[in-house]
């Protein structure tokens, strides 16, 4: 039986992000150690019939995003505006069938900087690492850095419009 958060999740994902949707994205994985999504090759296919190198970056950032989301959102209760600020790629070996993107949590210290900031400064920015995985295989590393800031409205709410 299928855990109904990350069914939410998934939900929250394809609303959210609709790429996601059209991608085929699946939540397998949502906790505090790590993201696993997983994602068809057929809907991802490039003109070789391996994965479409834009379709690997998007599940890599995606999974490095929703890690960051679903830390903020779960243990810390706050839920700021999250952007992808720059990412970078690695493609290691070519994808011939459906795929799995894992990201971890960062180290401890840049968290703990990453929240203190977003505390004192109302916005912050966090690396965050990713690999896809394949038949046994890492066959790409996405590095990803993301920046959190206070929603426009919270501000608003608040009296605070700097």
């Amino acid at each position: 039986m299928r855990d109904p958060s990350l069914t939410e999740l998934q939900r929250y994902l394809h609303r959210e992000i609709p790429i996601s949707r059209a991608m085929g994205v699946s939540v397998l994985h949502a906790g505090p150690e790590g993201v696993r999504l997983g994602m068809p090759l057929v809907p991802n296919l490039n003109h070789r019939g391996t994965l479409f190198g834009g379709s690997a970056a998007a599940l890599g950032m995606l999974a490095a995003w929703t890690l960051v989301h679903e830390r903020l959102r779960g243990e810390e209760g706050l839920t700021p505006h999250l952007v992808v600020q720059r990412s970078a790629m690695e493609y290691l070996e070519p994808v011939a069938g459906d795929v799995e993107a894992w990201a971890g949590p960062p180290p401890l210290e840049a968290w703990e900087r990453f929240l203190r900031t977003f505390r004192r400064r109302k916005r912050a920015r966090i690396e965050v690492e990713a690999e896809l995985l394949w038949a046994g295989w890492r066959a790409a590393h996405l590095r990803g850095t993301f920046v959190a800031a206070e929603r426009l409205d919270d501000a608003r709410a608040a009296g605070d419009l700097r």
